[in-house]
């Protein structure tokens, strides 16, 4: 390994190999040779097969992946332009080919082609990340269904939910994400083959003027690229109006990702959950005892570049001035491999989080016990009504009680003694036996919230499983660092 010079973290420690190998310098000129040998074969199929012949393109055929990198870079120095330093190396390596290769096309006819075809193959990576996340917290939230916890409003102690149930809230988000990655797939389609600004001039006259022809040669190209459709109109670029709107899919899951990981962490601080601890992991050099939840905060500050990402296509998008300015290239060439590397790295820690929850049962029932006496007023109150004691009474000794507990807990630190001050208090019908049958039951106070997950996981999420049965990958994921 070469220590000498910077490296991307995100390719040296975040992110998988499958999504970096995507958005290698191989794969890219490689596409833009997929995309030359389209060309060609369509050309010929339309009738150029004077211009275009078989040997050509089996000669293009046969050197699609051996790229001479060295003769394409000292080409690219001379004549600053990418495009045209490999076409000029693969005419090298194709001397028949070399007359008609890159025939009639602009550079955006690779550029774009590339870029879109490569995004195609991205999005389906990120949507298997994404359904393996779901089927893990899916199965975290049917185990934990039932488990009673305090719920939190304003951060503050609120009515009890189960951790099943807050476990929901983590999916509803992702299939809200699987939605939006599902629309943005369907907006991609090929350039196609449109010429210098998008009238494909270029064309009509390599066909005479038949623009029937030059219809299906965009329409062809399309298909042998892999897609079913092109674009009706473009310039001499697609829109870039699609970039931001996948760069918006891939922020969305950004955000998912990062309530997910927020709460966690406050979770670990509350000791009812942690992420996965490796065996010899070090969470502190000073403190040893630490157990720090590091894969949860570095999904926060992966999901915080995301999520700013999509204001930069905009920008991008909105300053394409008439049929394109180059205003975009530097930006495209490190955002879009840069935002699915992250949503990459994201969804590979939330898998390998999901996979692996711990959950203190003792220490979830010790915060809800601490705060129960207090959730259970409503229910005392109706109780001591239905004991023929007046509500508003019985309201007020309550609340003396409560408050007097509440500070007593504030100022000395003290346990929760409400229950025991209201069964000592001889106009109050509340007794201890009373208050040991309310710690026992304390699923009477979670409402739905049982039922609402069995149903959810039935109705919304197994579909989505069985549906994308085949891209679950069910071990778990591992983080190399």
């Amino acid at each position: 390994m070469d220590y000498s010079t910077y490296k991307d973290p995100l390719g040296s420690r975040y992110c998988s190999d499958e999504m970096k190998n995507l958005f290698s310098d191989q794969i890219k000129f490689q596409t833009w040779r997929k995309c030359w040998i389209a060309l060609a074969e369509a050309q010929r199929e339309l009738g150029l097969d004077n211009l275009i012949s078989k040997e050509a393109i089996d000669e293009m055929k046969k050197n699609k992946d051996n790229i001479n990198f060295k003769d394409a870079n000292k080409k690219e120095k001379e004549i600053k332009h990418d495009v045209m330093a490999h076409v000029w190396a693969y005419s090298k390596q194709c001397p028949k080919a070399a007359k008609i290769i890159h025939l009639g096309a602009t550079s955006q006819f690779v550029g774009c082609n590339t870029d879109l075809i490569l995004q195609k193959k991205a999005i389906q990576i990120i949507k298997k990340r994404l359904i393996n996340v779901i089927f893990h917290l899916s199965k975290f939230a049917q185990k934990h269904k039932s488990l009673v916890t305090l719920g939190y409003t304003h951060m503050q102690p609120a009515q009890p939910t189960t951790i099943g149930k807050r476990a929901t809230i983590y999916l509803a988000d992702l299939l809200t994400d699987l939605e939006s990655l599902e629309f943005t797939e369907s907006l991609l389609k090929a350039r196609g083959a449109k010429g210098t600004v998008g009238t494909q001039a270029s064309f009509l006259e390599l066909f005479k003027g038949n623009k029937s022809k030059v219809k299906q040669l965009d329409l062809l190209i399309a298909k042998k690229l892999g897609f079913n459709d092109a674009y009706a109109v473009t310039t001499q670029t697609y829109s870039r109006k699609i970039d931001a709107k996948i760069a918006e899919a891939l922020a969305g899951i950004g955000s998912s990702a990062c309530k997910f990981a927020s709460d966690l962490r406050i979770a670990a601080h509350l000791k009812i959950m942690e992420e996965p601890y490796g065996k010899n992991q070090t969470g502190s050099s000073a403190m040893p005892y630490k157990r720090n939840p590091m894969h949860s905060e570095r999904i926060c500050a992966l999901s915080r570049t995301l999520m700013n990402i999509p204001t930069e296509f905009h920008s991008m998008h909105s300053n394409q001035w008439f049929e394109r300015t180059l205003d975009d290239s530097a930006l495209r060439r490190i955002e879009i491999p840069r935002s699915f590397m992250l949503t990459d790295s994201i969804l590979l820690l939330y898998e390998n989080i999901a996979s692996g929850i711990i959950v203190y049962p003792a220490q979830v029932k010790s915060h809800l016990n601490a705060e129960l006496p207090f959730m259970a007023i409503e229910e005392i109150l109706m109780k001591c009504v239905e004991k023929g004691k007046s509500r508003q009474e019985m309201h007020e000794l309550l609340k003396k009680h409560a408050l007097d507990a509440g500070n007593k807990i504030k100022s000395d630190g003290a346990q929760n003694d409400f229950f025991k001050r209201i069964a000592e208090d001889d106009k109050i019908p509340f007794t201890q036996k009373d208050a040991d049958s309310i710690l026992k039951n304390p699923g009477k106070f979670s409402g739905m919230a049982e039922t609402q997950t069995e149903y959810f996981l039935q109705k919304k999420i197994n579909p989505i499983l069985k549906k994308h049965e085949n891209l679950i990958e069910k071990s778990k994921t591992e983080i190399e660092v």
